[in-house]
């Protein structure tokens, strides 16, 4: 359950922008304040079931965004490579290197 939060927040973190008002508010009282379903309704003057699917809808558009976009997908290559040429780096590995920054250019176009 915690490593689902933590992918959420992260598809937060880069797509909230293409998120509603309402939809970006809900998601944060939620996951970031910890409030209850009853809490937000309440807060929110709509039903627990409106607050849930609320959640369950921006949660669905989070990972369509992701699967359209692949921007948490091509940030973790991205981390990944850094990673790997630092390895090289430490080994002296200038080929490695080299292949692995084309590839790393590659990516960012």
């Amino acid at each position: 359950m915690l490593e689902k939060i933590t992918h959420l927040n992260d598809l937060f973190d880069i797509y909230s922008q293409l998120l509603t008002t309402k939809q970006k508010r809900i998601f944060e009282l939620y996951y970031h304040e910890d409030l209850s379903l009853g809490e937000i309704a309440e807060e929110e003057e709509i039903s627990r079931q409106a607050v849930y699917d609320t959640l369950k809808r921006v949660a669905n558009l989070l990972e369509h965004y992701e699967e359209v976009l692949q921007i948490q997908r091509q940030k973790k290559e991205n981390y990944e490579l850094v990673r790997k040429i630092e390895l090289a780096l430490e080994k002296k590995d200038f080929n490695q290197i080299q292949q692995l920054l084309e590839i790393l250019k590659e990516n960012m176009r």
